[in-house]
This record gives structure tokens, C-alpha cells and sequence, in this order.
């Protein structure tokens, strides 16, 4: 196909204008000395992650108890130095000036207790690994439910996550649970607090807000908002931020598919179950039942093809 070297000589006045916009639309463009995290480092270092958390399930296979030690170790040693980097950018961009710091040594500290928490965090993937085959009666087994389950997929990058934002270690815990939401269409903030035996039953389309606050053995279905009823704002109209805004759901909660429940004030009480599509903006006390009326349901029998009669089910 033949092009027109008149049509080529504009691009460089489309350049120029381009350009231009890279300081008037300051917001969007990173411009200067100091990288950011890198998106595609990360991805890399949730993937070591899981290869240490489920060893055998995810990349490395044929791993025993005589090898296992090794590979753990060689693992360990590369994400030191991976999450130095990333941390240390991280660090770097959120750092608003005046004193000096040695990023790359708090980097390190960080790195290093981060680390040193994976055993702990794989004890309560464990509980949630359970809580999903006690939940599930489709589910075969244990090994099942790492392989193929995505709500266990996101609840661990969440717990890995969460870790870090405990930690102050900006952006990266943010970029991982939104890698984690497009891989799984689960939406769990970083900053939520999830007890342990944490179940996500199906998966698609739940949303945690970042203050949620939810207990041991909560299990929620498919399509559930944990979200803010409203966003408080200051005297010149702009929204706080760092206020609770989020649901509380306390221990053995119940969500059913579909249901929203918002609200910093509102407060599931322990053993309550939630049903379907009910929206919820107020507290509701221990073993309750919160449902919607039962619709009724129109039927039309096959003898009244034709005619207008209709038969009715409650």
C-alpha cells in the first residue's frame, strides 16, 4: 500500500503538541531521575511468592523434602535483592524531601521483615485453604482448591499485600491486588483486615474496601460489595481521607451473592448471614437473617398457549 510522505511530514507537529500537554497535564506523566516500581518486576516477585507459599503447585515441580530447602533458599536470596529495588523506588517517589535517606538500607529492613513474616502468613493461608474445602462441597480436595480456586489466588496476593502496607511500603501492595482483581475479577484492598479461614466462594465481582474490618471464618459469594455509604468531605469540599468508611463483619459472617453492604458504621454481628441482593446500610446483630421478601414467581402452564391465563407460585 502506498503512503503519502506529505501525511509524514505532520508528525513532527504532532510531536511538539504532545509534548506540550507533558506540562500542562503534569498529573499523568512521571518525568526525572527517579524510577518508579516496576509493574512487570512485580508480577515477577508475586510469582516467586507463590512458588514459595504452595511449593510444587506453581512453577517449580518434582520438589521433595530432600530438595525443597534449596529451592526455598534460592528464592529467598533473589526476592531480597527484587524487592530491594522495588521497595527502594517505592520509597523514593512517596518521599516528600527536607532529610536525607538511605533508601536502599530501609529498603532492606523492609524487605527483610517482610520475609521473615511468609511463615506465618502460610499458617493462615492454610486455615483459608480449609475453610475453602469445608465450604465448598464441589470441591475434590485441598490440592483442587490451590490449583483452580480464585478466590484463594487473590486472598493470598491480598495477604502477601497486606503484609507490606503494614510495613509503610507505598504502591507496590496497591499494584499487586490490582494484578490480582484483573487476573480474578476480585477486588480486595491492601488495607482491609481479613481474619484468618477467609473464604471467596466463586469469586467474580466482589469488592473489600481498604477499611474493612473482617473476622476468622467470614465466607462471601459471588458479586459482593463491601463498600463506603458516603465520602465524608472538609469545609472546602474535599474528600477525607484515612477515616473508616468501610463495613465491619465479625466472626462466621454469611454474604450470599450479589448482596452490598456499605457503610464505616455499619457492623455485622457474628454468625449473621447476609442473603442475596439485599442492600444493607445498618448494623444488624449476632445469628441474624437479613434477606429480601421472597419474589414471587409467574408461571405460564403449556395448556394456556394462547389464551391469557397465568398461573401463579409463592
Amino acid at each position: 500500500m502506498a503512503t503519502d510522505i506529505r501525511l509524514k511530514e505532520g508528525l513532527p507537529e504532532i510531536t511538539e503538541a504532545l509534548v506540550a500537554t507533558y506540562t500542562e497535564c503534569r498529573h499523568i506523566n512521571h518525568l526525572g531521575h527517579r524510577p518508579l516500581p516496576s509493574r512487570e518486576a512485580i508480577i515477577d516477585i508475586v510469582a516467586d511468592l507463590m512458588d514459595i507459599l504452595y511449593p510444587g503447585f506453581v512453577r517449580r515441580q518434582n520438589l521433595h523434602i530432600g530438595n525443597v530447602e534449596y529451592h526455598a533458599g534460592d528464592l529467598i536470596d533473589g526476592l531480597h535483592d527484587k524487592l530491594i529495588t522495588q521497595v527502594a523506588r517505592a520509597l523514593r517517589h512517596e518521599h516528600s524531601g527536607g532529610t536525607a535517606v538511605d533508601f536502599e538500607a530501609l529498603a532492606q529492613q523492609k524487605t527483610v521483615e517482610f520475609l521473615r513474616r511468609l511463615p506465618e502468613i502460610r499458617y493462615i493461608l492454610e486455615q483459608d485453604v480449609e475453610a475453602a474445602f469445608l465450604g465448598d462441597p464441589a470441591a475434590k480436595g485441598r490440592h483442587e482448591i490451590i490449583f483452580c480456586y480464585p478466590g484463594l489466588e487473590a486472598v493470598t496476593i491480598y495477604r502477601l499485600a497486606h503484609e507490606l502496607v503494614l510495613l509503610g511500603v507505598p504502591l507496590i501492595p496497591r499494584l499487586m491486588t490490582e494484578w490480582a482483581h484483573s487476573k480474578t475479577g476480585i477486588d480486595i484492598h491492601p488495607g482491609a483486615r481479613i481474619g484468618p479461614g477467609f473464604f471467596i466462594d466463586h469469586g467474580t465481582g466482589v469488592v473489600i474496601g481498604e477499611t474493612c474490618d473482617i473476622g476468622p471464618h467470614v465466607k462471601l459469594y459471588q458479586g459482593v460489595t463491601l463498600g463506603a455509604l458516603s465520602f465524608p468531605r472538609d469545609a472546602s469540599g474535599n474528600i477525607i481521607r484515612g477515616m473508616k468508611r468501610h463495613p465491619t463483619l465479625e466472626d462466621d459472617v454469611v454474604v450470599y451473592a450479589n448482596a452490598t453492604i456499605l457503610g464505616g458504621d455499619t457492623v455485622v454481628g457474628h454468625h449473621a448471614v447476609i442473603g442475596s441482593n439485599v442492600w444493607l446500610t445498618q448494623s444488624v446483630d449476632p445469628y441474624t437473617v437479613v434477606s429480601l421478601e421472597k419474589p414471587q414467581l409467574r408461571m405460564k402452564s403449556p395448556e394456556a398457549k394462547g389464551s391469557t391465563a397465568w398461573y401463579y407460585q409463592i
